[in-house]
């Protein structure tokens, strides 16, 4: 029970928003939804929520994604705060954003009727919501951070893929071509890949060996320190 001191205090709203990322193989696309209340009535946005005051920050995070997804193993981390007083016209709310990763062929296309979303490329963004463009914009710089020098990236990947589908991952990340043979050294050098006797068929008559994310091979190296970029 709040005490007398925190009685005098201003209260205000808390909330979460959640900036979604996808790749269909060739672009990073962020996943929105048409607002179905006001303020902002139609307009494109991040999915998001009010905090409850039973659950923690995370927790509602996660609610919402699942809400949106359908999904419960997702790649998530917390991007940061957004209150400026006037952000919203409906009133004093505060917005702890956050980013996540999740494979576009894992979200159906029932949910994507059920919520108004659609998946939007990073460069071809509608006017959106609130401050949801500034938000997807810092997300972004943090995803190029965060895959710099650790494999959250791999989660928008098939489980198996080729090198040539890691190599594209990272070019539209950073938004720029990578010269391949300076990039399939380094990745390999690292040791974080597991090459498979399967050969994906898709791309050339002879095929493009697979490979497998190696999980305790990145733990050694991620207390040492590394880049991948």
């Amino acid at each position: 029970m709040a005490t007398e001191q925190y009685k005098k205090e201003d209260h205000l709203l808390l909330a979460v928003d959640c900036i979604i990322f996808g790749f269909d193989g060739n672009r990073i696309k962020a996943l929105l939804v048409k607002r179905n209340l006001e303020p902002g009535l139609g307009k494109w946005s991040l999915m998001g929520g009010f905090v409850k005051k039973t659950e923690s920050v995370k927790d509602a995070a996660t609610r919402v994604l699942n809400l949106l997804t359908g999904l419960t193993d997702v790649y998530m981390e917390e991007l940061g705060s957004f209150g400026e007083v006037n952000r919203d016209p409906g009133g004093r709310v505060v917005s702890i954003a956050w980013y996540a990763l999740i494979k576009i062929n894992d979200y159906s296309e029932a949910l994507m009727k059920e919520h108004q979303s659609k998946w939007f490329e990073l460069d071809h963004l509608p006017v959106l919501l609130f401050d949801h463009g500034e938000m997807i914009l810092q997300a972004k710089e943090r995803l190029r951070e965060k895959v710099s020098a650790h494999p959250a990236g791999f989660t928008l990947l098939p489980s198996k893929f080729t090198l040539q589908q890691l190599q594209g991952l990272y070019e539209a990340i950073y938004e720029k071509k990578m010269d391949k043979r300076n990039f399939t050294r380094r990745v390999l050098e690292l040791g974080l890949l597991k090459k498979l006797e399967e050969k994906e068929k898709g791309t050339s008559r002879k095929g493009a060996y697979l490979y497998v994310f190696d999980k305790n091979k990145y733990d050694k190296l991620s207390k040492k320190g590394f880049r991948i970029i």
